[in-house]
């Protein structure tokens, strides 16, 4: 698996839109990394579509977008499925209709795969989610099973910390002293 210090694989992968989108035929979009040159990344994967405790996350990954986007970061989600299936989940659940990022298809399990995060009995994605620099380079990683959500909180707290450039304490969270 990739770790931190890490470039960040080159991608190149379909995605549906950021926003309302309810005619496929102006719903999807190429995503790459060149899509977002100079600015963080906040990558995170999901498992399946149509499932339980991933549209929870994905929901408040979106609820907290603009907090992202302060941070100058883009947000993006990725699962396996492909992009007329994200499709269909934004028109089936309304948490997910407006979501303010890219939902994007890793169907060839390309990037997945390069990343290391392929749960080997479930063939699909890990719940990981990678925090990548201006720079490309891997500054956090995080992969839980398949049932556990994550706390989107934290991962917006550790980005900060990053972002800080300074050393932070346990439990730091912007405001307070660094060491």
């Amino acid at each position: 698996m990739l770790t931190i210090g890490d470039k960040f694989p080159n991608f190149e992968l379909t995605a549906v839109k950021a926003g309302v989108n309810n005619d496929h035929t102006d719903s999807f979009t190429e995503v790459s990394n060149n899509s977002y040159k100079g600015k963080w990344m906040l990558i995170f994967f999901w498992p399946k579509d149509f499932t339980f405790v991933c549209p929870t996350e994905i929901a408040e990954f979106g609820k907290i977008n603009d907090k992202f986007m302060n941070a100058n970061t883009q947000v993006l989600g990725i699962s396996t499925d492909s992009e007329f299936v994200h499709l269909a989940w934004k028109k089936d659940n309304k948490t997910l209709t407006d979501l303010p990022f890219p939902m994007v298809s890793d169907i060839k399990r390309e990037l997945s795969s390069e990343l290391g995060i392929i749960n080997s009995k479930a063939g699909v994605c890990n719940r990981a989610t990678f925090i990548v620099d201006d720079k490309g380079i891997i500054r956090f990683v995080s992969v839980t099973d398949l049932s556990i959500g994550r706390n989107v909180d934290e991962v917006l707290r550790v980005l900060n910390a990053l972002q800080s450039g300074a050393l932070t304490p346990c439990g730091w969270t912007p405001g307070k002293p660094t060491l």
